[in-house]
């Protein structure tokens, strides 16, 4: 069975909802012409690259994704997917070449409890020397508490279908926040929420009708750590990131999450992959192949834009964005990973010129992974061969030397161009964006 991610997810409910563009309200004043040169982005921006650690690491323990792909719910088995676990000091390596200054990661829950009531040092030891070793290279860590996977015994008493998830799920978190405020990481607690109860459901984790505790139970816990985190950790930086769902992202993540949690978020993370116009809507329902589906670089500036009318004045972070290719091989489109991520870095930095308060960029990811169920779809700045080189070498794609570029000197260059024109209408952020849409310098 060809297991649909969260990136086909994303694009199941944005044509799903699309009626809701009715809904959408364009902005107050016209936008002003576009400058003929950007500003870069500043010594302070925050460059990283981002992984969870289920996708990566290998050697998985027991968990509910292991038993998904135990049961046959996936396309592609698991394996060691791409070895993080035992070549993370390379790989973190990789990530300092870059010149980035954040480094993403998961703390699996079910590595460092594998029963109740018993934690593995072993297991804690594992992360304190990734983080360890990604502060001697220079970055600091953003540390997800969780990024959709727990512990195989939590799958026996019901999962998130159980009330009693919530205290389990606290008493790692506070284990995991104890041992890591020294650190100053970035704080994820949950990624990706609406997707996490949508994979949950579609996977079998709780029937659809528990969807609304799933969520009532990610709010409260979320709320929960948020204080411990702050008391532990003065100064804490705390957030909870969604994947932004073009015209209808009130309506999912804003109702289902974000208005829930809005008093305990330190900075909004958005993770953002895909845009939705009038000409590609039939290309949004390609579930299987999300390599064909559109890319629309410019779709970040109004998913920044959307945010900063929703929380004025709160800092805004890219936690995830990238391209997807099939297994490795050029787009169907042309458009090739360097040139996506150079289009893309020029709307964030006419997004800081335009006033919105964005202070950091996540580039998904560092290498190809396993991409929930199926080692197709490659997002990786590197390229792994999971199914056919033993060797899992890393192979740098174009991308690389474009984002050292970007890092060492704030972005795209002034008079940068970006190789794909913004669409005249776009429905990222509804009627706003396509009533008055963005436009580069003839």
């Amino acid at each position: 069975m060809r297991s649909q991610n969260r990136r086909h997810a994303l694009a199941t409910l944005a044509v799903a909802t699309s009626a809701l563009l009715i809904g959408g309200t364009a902005p107050a004043q016209a936008r002003p012409a576009p400058p003929a040169q950007i500003a870069p982005l500043g010594a302070d921006f925050l460059w990283g690259v981002a992984a969870s650690g289920y996708q990566s690491e290998g050697h998985a323990p027991d968990s509910n994704w292991s038993r998904y792909v135990a049961a046959g719910k996936t396309e592609d088995p698991y394996d060691n997917s791409v070895d993080f676990a035992t070549r993370y000091r390379s790989d973190i390596e990789l990530a300092a070449q870059l010149g980035v200054k954040v480094y993403r990661i998961g703390i699996e829950w079910a590595r460092v409890q594998p029963r109740p009531g018993e934690w593995d040092e072993n297991g804690f030891r594992f992360y304190d020397n990734i983080i360890a070793t990604i502060q001697a290279a220079g970055m600091r860590p953003m540390l997800t508490l969780d990024h959709w996977v727990y512990p195989g015994w939590e799958v026996d008493r019901g999962g998130w279908g159980n009330a009693g998830i919530v205290e389990d799920w606290l008493t790692n978190a506070h284990k995991v926040v104890d041992r890591y405020t020294a650190a100053d990481p970035l704080w994820v607690t949950f990624n990706e929420p609406a997707m996490y109860v949508l994979n949950e459901t579609r996977h079998g984790g709780i029937s659809p009708l528990a969807a609304p505790a799933m969520f009532d139970r990610i709010v409260q816990a979320h709320s929960s750590i948020y204080d411990y985190i702050h008391r532990a950790q003065p100064g804490a930086m705390v957030t909870s990131n969604v994947a932004y769902i073009p015209a209808a992202e009130d309506a999912i993540n804003g109702a289902t999450i974000m208005s829930r949690i809005a008093g305990k978020l330190d900075y909004i993370g958005i993770d953002y992959y895909y845009g939705l116009s009038p000409d590609n809507l039939a290309g949004m329902t390609n579930f299987t192949e999300l390599w064909k589906n559109p890319l629309q670089p410019e779709g970040i500036y109004y998913a920044l834009e959307h945010y900063s009318r929703a929380f004025p004045g709160k800092p805004l972070y890219i936690v995830e964005n990238g391209m997807p290719t099939e297994n490795g091989l050029p787009r169907f489109d042309g458009y090739t990973r360097a040139d996506n991520l150079r289009d893309t870095v020029y709307w964030l930095q006419r997004a800081k010129a335009d006033g919105m308060n964005l202070m950091g960029y996540n580039y998904w990811s560092l290498t190809d992974n396993y991409e929930w169920g199926s080692y197709t779809p490659r997002f990786g700045l590197h390229t792994v061969d999971v199914l056919t080189d033993p060797s899992l070498t890393r192979k740098p794609t174009d991308a690389v030397p474009a984002y050292v570029n970007i890092t060492r000197n704030g972005g795209v260059p002034r008079d940068y161009h970006p190789t794909r024109a913004p669409k005249p209408c776009s429905f990222v952020d509804a009627l706003a964006s396509c009533a008055d849409p963005v436009t580069i310098p003839n």
